[in-house]
């Protein structure tokens, strides 16, 4: 292990629901120092958790460690589901650096407080956070009038202008005009594909001892069904289902065993008929193991190497938009 830093530095990459906050971090680890070990605590919104099982199909071997947190919001509950993974996570990966994903309706200022407990002081060094903006959606009041998307903006000392290769020209202008109206001050750049500079992490956050410029309006008693997730266990029926809700999105998520063989024509044209905000799933087909995620109406697909189970995990505002999932889902398996 490098004993390059006498802190480990953390980074905080968040953005709202379907910007591409993990094809960034996938593209992170990706470009990472071969000489550097990499920890990535990811926060899911659904129970199911999916996102750390995409980011190791990524990982270069012996320098990535994950852990996961479903259910909401991770620094709900007092912070202790959080505080447990994040402490597993210095014990066992030691790591050079440390990237956090909160969930897309998670609270960020929550987390950058969860990071300034005394316990990790001389420990963590809390260097630039991220926030990952599609400034297509300002024109979206479901977005510019969620206190968490607004949030997640207040606080990011970079914010980036994402998928920018989907813009008209009008975007770009749009976002600083928004960030005037929120008296932000962050620096703003712009990527597409995730693919995030290496040196935008390094510098010191402007949050590390002091966040009382970001508004804690709305944050008290925020809901969510925060636990600290078990090894799921699945019933003799060989799957298992999970809810939650909160932030006035609902979701609901699977996990097949991999017993379970998944027609994919069938899938992907059942995928992409569905209406919902966000859509991921890892399925073992019958043409071999796929990476689904639907977002803004789009259904990309991305072969895998391998997975443990087959996991889906949909979120949107309406649950009777993917009432008939589980079914089609069976109709379309074998299970060998």
């Amino acid at each position: 292990m490098s004993t390059q830093f006498s802190q480990i530095p953390v980074n905080i990459i968040t953005g709202f629901l379907g910007v591409g906050k993990t094809t960034a971090i996938q593209y992170l680890l990706q470009n990472k120092p071969d000489t550097e070990r990499w920890a990535v605590l990811v926060n899911e919104f659904g129970e199911i958790g999916i996102d750390a099982g995409l980011m190791s199909n990524e990982e270069k071997s012996g320098g990535v460690f994950m852990k996961e947190v479903p259910g909401g919001c991770m620094c709900c509950t007092a912070g202790l589901p959080m505080q447990i993974a994040l402490n597993q996570l210095i014990r066992q990966a030691k790591p050079d650096r440390l990237i956090i994903e909160p969930t897309g309706l998670g609270h960020p200022l929550e987390v950058i407080r969860a990071l300034q407990q005394p316990e990790y002081a001389g420990v963590l060094d809390l260097c630039t956070t991220v926030t990952l903006v599609d400034a297509r959606k300002l024109e979206d009041p479901r977005y510019t009038g969620h206190e968490t998307f607004n949030q997640q903006i207040m606080i990011a000392d970079l914010v980036v202008a994402h998928k920018t290769d989907l813009y008209q020209g009008i975007e770009a202008k749009r976002l600083s005009e928004y960030l005037d109206t929120l008296t932000s001050d962050a620096a703003v750049v712009s990527c597409s594909n995730g693919q995030l500079e290496p040196e935008w992490l390094i510098p010191s956050s402007r949050h590390k001892t002091d966040i009382s410029t970001v508004t804690n309006e709305g944050q008290e008693g925020h809901s969510h069904q925060a636990t600290i997730s078990e090894p799921d266990c699945l019933p003799e029926c060989g799957y298992l289902r999970k809810d939650n809700q909160g932030e006035g999105y609902c979701s609901s998520g699977w996990v097949f065993s991999p017993e379970f063989e998944f027609s994919y024509n069938a899938i992907e044209s059942l995928f992409m008929g569905l209406d919902v905000e966000r859509l991921k799933a890892v399925m073992i087909s019958d043409e071999g193991i796929f990476a689904f995620n639907l977002a803004d109406s789009v259904l990309k697909v991305q072969a895998l190497d391998e997975v443990m189970d087959s996991r889906i995990e949909v979120i949107g505002q309406n649950p009777d938009n993917w009432r008939d999932l589980e079914v089609q889902l069976l109709k379309h398996s074998i299970r060998l």
